[in-house]
């Protein structure tokens, strides 16, 4: 799926972080959210590749990265730390600033980046999510039950751990054939993949620690920003399910796009076809849009077809 690129794992000080790189040009990292691993951009990133440097990562925590030791507050799996292992990841690999594409956890992180580091985020693209704060700050019956790692995850050890110890496959199944995207989006390979990252003891903790982060620290440090008037300064592309939750419960306060422009003056987006995994599930349509945003034309989407 990766053939063209190299892979590396890159000591950020704090966590060594796993990560693939390939292609020429501006600099791009992508970034997975749960329950994957940077396996998510296996039919978007070899394109991308064709005109920027490409680096996928995974997370601390995720894949094939490490999980530092945790802390009571969990500040070690707050994105502002995790925030930092990418931007210290881009350094490494010779990239001062660059631009930035991240789904669902990856999205946190990404904007993350963009309001503590401003000086090396130039774009931002952040997928199927709103902020944090917003997120907790509405959050209902819908969010408990719709999208349960909120919940579940944050929970105080063992609990959570235990459960997704003994139910990484059911887990996986949940997620890719319940949050709104045809299960037959994912290879089998990739699948299995994700559940493998799910039986490691030490990744299962590091996932539930950046979930108990986004109930507490997160929060704070988002409305932080807010209350001193931080704001990302660089163009922001939101893109989101169509047939999702941020489609429709957030309507009523003017969609996705009205909530991202309290964080940010440049911000342009729409829905996409598919549920909550549309890159995976809609990559041409996705990859198209990226492309476009961070300054290529359309047609790339002829390439993804072209290979499949």
């Amino acid at each position: 799926m990766f053939d063209e690129f190299q892979s590396a794992e890159i000591d950020t000080g704090d966590a060594g972080i796993f990560c693939l790189r390939a292609g020429s040009g501006p600099p791009l990292l992508l970034l997975h959210g749960f329950p994957q691993t940077h396996l998510m951009w296996h039919d978007i990133a070899p394109v991308l590749a064709d005109r920027f440097s490409v680096v996928c990562a995974d997370l601390r925590g995720y894949g094939g990265s490490s999980c530092p030791a945790s802390t009571p507050d969990h500040a070690p799996y707050a994105k502002r730390a995790m925030s930092d292992d990418m931007v210290a990841l881009m350094a490494n690999l010779g990239f001062s600033s660059f631009m930035v594409a991240g789904h669902d956890r990856g999205a946190r992180v990404a904007y993350r980046m963009a309001l503590d580091h401003p000086d090396s985020i130039e774009k931002l693209a952040v997928l199927d999510i709103i902020a944090t704060a917003d997120v907790w700050d509405r959050a209902d019956a819908r969010l408990a039950l719709g999208y349960w790692p909120w919940s579940l995850l944050a929970q105080p050890e063992p609990l959570p751990e235990t459960i997704l110890a003994g139910a990484a496959e059911a887990i996986i199944e949940n997620a890719l054939s319940g949050w709104g995207s045809s299960p037959s989006a994912f290879p089998a390979e990739v699948r299995q993949a994700y559940v493998d990252a799910l039986r490691d003891p030490s990744h299962i903790h590091a996932i539930c620690e950046e979930y108990r982060a986004a109930a507490t620290l997160d929060r704070e440090h988002d409305r932080s920003d807010k209350a001193a008037g931080r704001r990302i300064r660089c163009p922001l592309l939101a893109l989101w399910s169509g047939q999702g939750a941020l489609a429709e419960w957030y309507a009523g306060e003017g969609g996705p796009l009205a909530l991202w422009r309290g964080w940010a003056d440049d911000v342009r987006g729409q829905a996409m076809p598919g549920g909550h995994f549309f890159p995976e599930e809609n990559p041409a349509q996705t990859v198209d849009a990226l492309a476009g945003f961070f300054g290529e034309p359309g047609q790339a989407a002829q390439k993804i077809l072209s290979r499949r």
